[in-house]
């Protein structure tokens, strides 16, 4: 692809006509409400400002009580969003006697990827800490935030990862942003492209993954995605995929909720 193809496909907006805004309020609107009417604990895992996860424990008292924990990190092409737009998938996990977490993490240009990734290993890594079995420990990540999701998990030691993955509407190959208008906050060169690709990470041992997108995602989102499935396939990883009918890359995320886990595989396929 040349560059204007590549501007094009590794901008989803271009598929929702450009105006990311009614997403963005719908985010906006339904998080308000989630934080209005469910307590929630805020963990400090970092120094820095945004090094914070918001907790939502169906618990009624100040004990943890949730045998089992989802924990989102969100998308936004590493540069936008937060975890006040994270948090609209918490209460049907509450309902089924889940833990829901929201990470926040600092934003480019004022971090890296590098930097992004491992605050949120050390974000995984307190949650831990505060008494969650990673081994029952989902872990979700939504476009950047699925790249986030495995390389942070690329660093832990395969006793410390949680025990699910779910992936959806992710980038997980890089290089084919650099020269794009995406990259002006990233700065990423070549090496550094490569550095943070899950498709040139060691996957081996990874927990079972389900890759998710919809069907109105661009061609590019969907290549990499199918390919990350493959690739996970290749290393023994259980892994499935589902691409969801008349979604787009912005709305996929409310598919996320605890029946969209139970599709995980537990067992590795043939690919």
């Amino acid at each position: 692809m040349d560059l204007t193809e590549r501007e094009q496909q590794y901008s989803p907006s271009s598929m929702v006509g450009g105006d990311l805004t009614p997403f963005i309020h719908r985010y906006v609107k339904d998080c308000a409400s989630v934080y209005e009417t469910h307590p929630v604990e805020t963990i400090r895992y970092g120094p820095l400002a945004a090094n914070t996860i918001d907790l939502f424990d169906p618990s009624s008292g100040s004990a943890k009580t949730a045998s089992n924990l989802h924990v989102y990190i969100h998308g936004g092409y590493w540069q936008e969003l937060s975890k006040h737009e994270s948090v609209f998938a918490a209460p049907s996990f509450l309902r089924s006697g889940e833990a829901f977490a929201a990470v926040d993490y600092t934003l480019a240009p004022a971090a890296t990827v590098i930097a992004i990734v491992e605050e949120c290993r050390a974000a995984l890594q307190a949650l831990a800490a505060e008494g969650f079995d990673p081994a029952a420990t989902t872990i979700s990540g939504w476009s950047a935030g699925a790249q986030l999701a495995l390389m942070a998990l690329a660093g832990l030691p395969p006793e410390h990862r949680p025990g699910r993955v779910l992936l959806i509407s992710g980038i997980f190959e890089l290089e084919p942003l650099i020269g794009t208008s995406i990259n002006d906050a990233l700065g990423l060169d070549q090496e550094a492209a490569h550095h943070n690709s899950p498709s040139e990470a060691e996957l081996d041992g990874f927990p079972p993954a389900l890759l998710v997108w919809g069907e109105n995602d661009t061609d590019e989102f969907k290549r990499q995605s199918r390919a990350m499935r493959d690739q996970l396939a290749r290393s023994g990883v259980p892994v499935g995929e589902r691409e969801v009918a008349e979604r787009n890359h912005f709305d996929v995320i409310y598919e996320l909720d605890p029946a969209l886990v139970d599709q995980i595989p537990t067992e590795p396929s043939n690919a």
